[in-house]
């Protein structure tokens, strides 16, 4: 019968072969991460995402084989995805739009996710005994990072992030729950934040409440993905140019600036014009024209809707006057949650006119709503 060790030597070497940078192992997470998670949820830093506070997934976040039953071992697996920076030009061109880096590539869903399914296929091969596998690539009610902590594949830096001191923290994070018995690996022990506390004064909205805790309220990742309604009128012009995410935290940390590897995978090599699009085009899409530009981009998960409330707040920041006309145009989008952001770009610029005018004939109230505001 083959040892835990072995197999686990042999679960590494196929994870390597499909392409996965990090693997390790663990049985179960530190004691005490489940009870800092139920902390930060009751604390209300998870804003708006109800998922993450459901009983359900608050007591299979503590105990695996919730999800699993009988399941013994976690494979925690990670891809890099960081490709060469954005030129300078591009980079602080405030006519365009920044991407976080994570969605310049193709979903990362399907690009991981079978992988992992093909590993959990492999591992009940090796074990020649009946093996039930569950593989998750940030859908499952699990703490992946503190899991891949625990697994060797990094720490956790006072921005939250996983980072490894030989990749940096541009990693996609995956996990396969299984009833195989695997060794475990130690947690790495080999980096530290030591004094360094630049993430936490670089966040542009000030999010982070204390070292390692993130209020996602406050983050522009959570308010241009995860938020569905209406942006926070303080924090709207503390955004900056982003339209999908943000990496200010990462870009800042010496151990991403000195470590990042370049990915090995095609799927997540993109083409850098798209990646940081020019926002008038932007605001004038269609739902046809999102659909095609953005199919297969994690881009797709903000919608139609949220992708333009997030450009017209990038255009209200740019504050220059060739946004007008698109913005102005914009006040007819069929999305009322768009032409409240418009009106709230459109007064940042002094657009006082235009906005009267359309409170006019406006009839929405969250619209007619923003459109006093601007007004002042």
């Amino acid at each position: 019968m083959i040892s835990t060790r072995d197999l686990a030597q042999r679960v590494t070497r196929r994870a390597v072969e499909l392409g996965f940078d990090l693997v390790g192992v663990s049985r179960e997470m530190a004691p005490g991460q489940a009870q800092a998670y139920r902390t930060w949820v009751e604390a209300g830093y998870g804003g708006k995402m109800a998922y993450l506070a459901r009983p359900d997934a608050l007591a299979r976040r503590a105990d695996m084989q919730l999800t699993l039953p009988e399941a013994t071992s976690l494979i925690s697996v990670g891809v890099s995805y960081f490709v060469k920076d954005l030129p300078a030009e591009i980079r602080h061109d405030p006519a365009r739009g920044l991407i976080a880096r994570y969605a310049w590539g193709q979903d990362y869903h399907d690009v991981l996710a079978p992988r992992l399914q093909v590993l959990g296929t492999f591992l009940a091969e090796e074990c020649g005994t009946p093996v039930l596998s569950r593989p998750y690539v940030d859908t499952g009610p699990l703490l992946e990072r503190n899991l891949a902590h625990q697994a060797g594949l990094g720490f956790i830096g006072r921005n939250t992030m996983l980072i490894n001191p030989d990749w940096g923290s541009y990693l996609f994070l995956g996990e396969l729950i299984t009833t195989a018995e695997l060794e475990s690996d130690k947690p790495d022990s080999r980096g530290t934040c030591g004094h360094c506390t630049r993430c936490l004064a670089a966040c542009p909205t000030e999010a982070f409440v204390a070292p390692y805790v993130l209020d996602a309220r406050r983050c522009i990742s959570y308010l241009t993905i995860e938020l569905k309604g209406p942006i926070p009128r303080e924090l709207r012009s503390l955004m900056g140019n982003w339209i999908f995410g943000c990496d200010v935290c990462q870009e800042v940390c010496p151990w991403t600036r000195k470590f990042s590897r370049v990915t090995r995978a095609p799927a997540f090599q993109p083409d850098l014009e798209a990646v940081a699009p020019l926002l008038l085009p932007l605001i004038g899409l269609t739902p046809e024209g999102f659909r095609a530009r953005f199919k297969n981009s994690p881009v797709a998960r903000a919608k139609r809707r949220g992708l333009l409330r997030n450009v017209a707040v990038a255009l209200g920041n740019w504050g220059d006057g060739a946004a007008v006309p698109a913005l102005n145009a914009a006040l007819q989008d069929p999305e009322p949650l768009v032409r409240g952001h418009v009106a709230w770009a459109l007064g940042r610029m002094g657009e006082y006119r235009r906005l009267q005018a359309a409170r006019e004939w406006e009839q929405d109230g969250y619209v007619l709503e923003e459109i006093g505001a601007a007004l002042g």
